[in-house]
């Protein structure tokens, strides 16, 4: 597809509305983090899913989990490593209806240089004038080289985390 084709289908992201968010366990304790700064692409109709198209850059260096520490932490080596890998991305490979109002994208996700395929689960509901698309996407933070060293110890910091996105999005142009 054209670049302009792309652009003609193009929502409004109101980054205001919108945020992606990251939820873990340290020690059993749940933990919650987000990042601060993201810039999303997206071309979605719900009643033409299939057509649906997106990518979502996230600047991993504005995770904050509300302690300086930890967030200076996150951005070193052995988590984000922000020096070689400034950003991860989702890069969608294809859309489909689950049922009225939920909805299943495919894709490519890269954090740390590091790329697998993800499925992510999402609801669209009506948010005036245009969209809201909220949804999960659970990964296995070690699958991409996320918390390595003696962060590598799930005992410690689980394996499993859950990226929680909204995206308000503005009507179709």
């Amino acid at each position: 597809m054209t670049a302009v084709a792309w652009a003609q289908e193009l929502r409004e992201v109101d980054y205001a509305k919108s945020g992606v968010r990251f939820v873990g366990k340290q020690m059993g304790v749940p933990a919650e983090g987000a990042f601060r700064r993201f810039t999303a692409r997206v071309a979605f109709d719900p009643a033409r899913p299939e057509q649906g198209r997106a990518e979502v850059e996230i600047d991993v260096g504005s995770a904050t989990v509300g302690d300086p520490e930890a967030d200076a932490e996150l951005k070193r080596k052995a988590w984000f490593d922000t020096a070689h890998h400034p950003t991860a991305k989702f890069v969608s490979t294809g859309f489909r209806k689950i049922s009225e109002g939920r909805y299943e994208a495919t894709g490519k996700l890269t954090i740390k240089g590091r790329t697998r395929d993800v499925v992510v689960n999402f609801t669209a509901k009506p948010a005036s004038p245009g969209l809201e698309l909220s949804g999960t996407l659970p990964i296995k933070r070690l699958d991409y080289g996320v918390g390595e060293g003696i962060w590598a110890d799930t005992d410690t910091v689980a394996n499993e985390v859950e990226i929680r996105f909204r995206l308000v999005l503005g009507p179709l142009r």
